[in-house]
Order: C-alpha cells, then structure tokens, then sequence
C-alpha cells in the first residue's frame, strides 16, 4: 500500500488507499481531531517529514555501473581459496538446481493452504521432511524453519513445553550465535540458560534439555552417547543441532537416541550469500510431534484414489489460541527446502558420503601438514570431520591480512577461546593446490 501527502484538508490522496476522502473524514471526526497530520503529533516535524537528501536520478545504465563497481569491491566466493566456515560452509552447488528451482510446478501461492491449487509444493515439502529424517535418523520432520539459529532456539523452547521445566542447558561448545538466539527467545518465557562443558555436563532435575552441536563449533566431535546418556538419566532431552553434510559418513544423531535434532540446510545446495537466506532443518521423535513448531505436510488420497498431498499439521498461532501455539514462526524456506530436496535427490546416499568423505580427508592432510609447521599446533586430539582450530605464532588478524595478499580467505580468529586461534575449514572444493597454497603461505610465519 502506498500513499501521497495529504492534501490541503489533510487527507490523503491515492489510488492505493482503498477508502474515500469522505470515510477518512468520518474516521477522523470519530477521534475528535481534523486532518492525518494531527494523527502523528506526537512525532517530531524532523521525523515526521523528514528532508530527503536524494542524489539526482541515474538512467539504468548509470545504475548498473555504480551498483557494479560497488559489487566489485567484495572478494567472492571462487575468486580464490576459501577455507572460512563456522557456520556457512563452502561447497559445491550442481548446476540443476537453480533451473530446477525455477519450475512452474513449484511456483505456487506463498502459503499452501489451497491443496488444489500447491500440489507442487505441498509434494516438495513431504519429499524434503522424508529425506531430513532419513538425513538425521529421526521420525518426523517439519517443512523447516528460518535458519539453523532459530531451529535450535526453537528446539529448546520444545523441550521446555514437553518436560515443563524452564531450565535449559547449552554446551559451550555451540556456536556463539545460535546461543545467543537461544538466550534471546527464552529470556522473555523466564527459561534459565546455563553454560555446561560436554566434558562434564552439570544436569539436574529441573533440567529441560542438554544442547549439543555435532561436530561442535570448533570442528570436533563429541561423545554423544555418553552426552545424549547423561541428559536422558536427568530426564532431559538430548537437543542436537547437526551438520547435514557430516551425515555422509558419521553415525546419525537419532542413532545415539537424540530426542529433537535440528541444523542449517545451507550445505545443501545453498549458497554463502553473505549469511542468508538459508533454510532450517528440524526433526523430532514421533511421540513430540504436537509440540513440533512450524508445519507438516502430509501424503494422502483423493475421492478417485489418486496421491495428494496436504498440509496435516499446523500448530502455529495463525490457526488456534495463541497461548497453545508451539511457534510464532509462520512460514518456512520453501524456496531454499526445494533446493535442499533437489541437492539431497541429486547426490544420492551415495554421493552424500563421497561429499563427507572428501571433505574429511582433504582437511586431515590440512591439519597434518599445518600442524608439521614450526610455531603451529593443533589444539585438540578429538575426532573432527572439516574443521579443527589451529593455535598460530601470530594474531589470526594479521595472518588473515597476509593471506589475502595471496588472494587466500582465511579462517575465523577464535582468539577468546585459545591464544593465537585460528578455525580453519577444509570442503570438497579446495584442491590440493589450494591446501598447499594455504600451508606455504602460512609457513612464512613463524
């Protein structure tokens, strides 16, 4: 809806604003004032009408060269190896699935609660919760969530509802942003956050769940039996926030018997994109499916007999009383669930553990032959599957800036963790040219 400035009696004038100069002074007469502009008193003029300090117009040809050069001053994804991840991975994106996306069977309105009329996507949205549970061992999934942040802050918000307690514990080996969206959605529910080890959990009876990332944020994997265990023997659930691609060759956290696992579809045949959109991954155990937030899409048969397919599940305050609402997140990444479909189908169980393999073995040979260099170490003897932290003679800073003189993007400093660390991620995209570019460059500190 837009609107023009009023006019000299104060009312506005447009085509867009479906009622009449005389219902907008009827509705001005009924609050005892006399034009629009009264309305917003209480703004500061500055404010309110505020002096637009506007470059003058440019053609579209203008545009597109000033918007271009500004797009040149980013160094993206390709231009040179990469071996940042901590959360959004680099890794390689068939070319079927942008075209694929793109399909009029899947261009449908923006939320299926016309049957009819969203069999494209109301298909997609069953086919990716069946390959999500598959993905992740667990029995049912939702048609996603916003990203794996809110997944896992979600996630915890569940357990709460399903053990009625208000205390929840998160690994400190979980991503900094996700627990920082886990602290910003239960401070205003008065749900207690606590920071445990994973060496040494501190669980009780008020215990709603134990969050754990796999691999952790640092890379590393932990021992989830004995996690999921100690959560279980406190009557807590075992929430994980799991890495998709990892599941190519690790065991499946529904195999250590985790109760909610969630991550970040983004490996999936998503781009970087500087941080988003991405789409969130959510699984659960079938006996907690009424208290799984977002939407399930269901599989059915028509009058004729034919496969149809339906929204099933919808326990979100749009559709009943919001104090019984599980979420007030009311749409998922429909868009970026097909992609992550379309990639899932495309690599097959096959090509899922080729992927995970690659990416294990080439960061292995990364951190061997990194932790060979004088002034180097590896800060941990844990399993990891792509990523591991490297403590360096020198601040990360400094060597990041020295390695993008070599067109080399580097890793995360995670100094306030260890002294001089350095997370570095290795995929299926990096050659061994690029390791070794990594290793003689960084060799020259020392």
């Amino acid at each position: 809806m837009t609107a023009t400035r009023p006019d000299t009696t104060g009312h506005f004038q447009s085509h867009y604003i479906p009622n009449t100069t005389d219902e907008q002074a009827e509705m001005l007469a009924s609050l005892g004032i006399d034009s629009i502009d009264r309305l917003f008193a209480d703004i500061p003029d500055e404010f309110r009408n505020p002096v637009l300090d506007l470059p003058a117009p440019l053609s579209e040809l203008e545009i597109q060269r000033e918007l271009g050069g500004m797009a040149a001053k980013n160094r993206p994804l390709g231009s040179g190896p990469s071996f940042l991840g901590a959360g959004s991975y680099d890794h390689f994106i068939p070319a079927l699935i942008k075209p694929l996306i793109t399909r009029g069977e899947f261009i449908t309105a923006y939320t299926p609660y016309q049957a009819e009329a969203s069999q494209g996507t109301l298909q997609v949205i069953y086919e990716f919760q069946t390959l999500i549970c598959n993905l992740y061992g667990m029995e049912v999934a939702n048609a996603g969530m916003y990203d794996g942040a809110t997944s896992l802050a979600e996630a915890a918000l569940m357990a709460c509802r399903v053990t009625k307690r208000e205390k929840v514990a998160v690994a400190d080996t979980v991503s900094p942003a996700y627990s920082a969206v886990i602290h910003t959605y239960c401070q205003s529910q008065d749900i207690a956050v606590e920071t445990v080890s994973p060496n040494n959990p501190t669980l009780d009876g008020e215990t709603a769940c134990l969050v754990l990332q796999y691999p952790n944020y640092y890379g590393n994997i932990e021992d989830m039996q004995g996690l999921v265990d100690a959560a279980h023997a406190q009557g807590a659930l075992a929430v994980v926030s799991t890495d998709p691609t990892a599941m190519g060759m690790f065991q499946t956290p529904g195999h250590y018997g985790a109760d909610i696992v969630t991550g970040d579809g983004q490996p999936l045949g998503i781009p970087s994109s500087f941080g988003g959109p991405y789409v969130g991954l959510f699984a659960t155990k079938q006996e907690y499916i009424r208290q799984m937030p977002s939407r399930l899409s269901g599989r059915t048969v028509d009058k004729n007999g034919k496969t149809g397919y339906v929204l099933t599940l919808q326990t979100r305050e749009q559709h009943i009383r919001r104090e019984r609402a599980t979420s007030n997140i009311c749409t998922n990444e429909a868009l970026y669930a097909l992609a992550a479909t379309i990639y899932l189908a495309a690599m097959g169980k096959q090509g899922m553990r080729q992927i995970a393999e690659l990416c294990y073995h080439k960061a292995h040979y990364a951190a061997s032959q990194i932790n060979a260099l004088p002034g180097y170490s590896l800060t941990s003897n844990d399993p990891f599957f792509q990523e591991f932290v490297v403590q360096c003679p020198a601040p990360p800073t400094e060597i990041n800036r020295k390695l993008m003189e070599k067109n080399i993007l580097g890793g995360l400093d995670v100094s306030e963790r260890t002294p001089n660390g350095m997370l570095l991620c290795v995929t299926e995209i990096n050659s061994r040219e690029d390791i070794d570019a990594l290793i003689a460059a960084l060799s020259e500190f020392k």
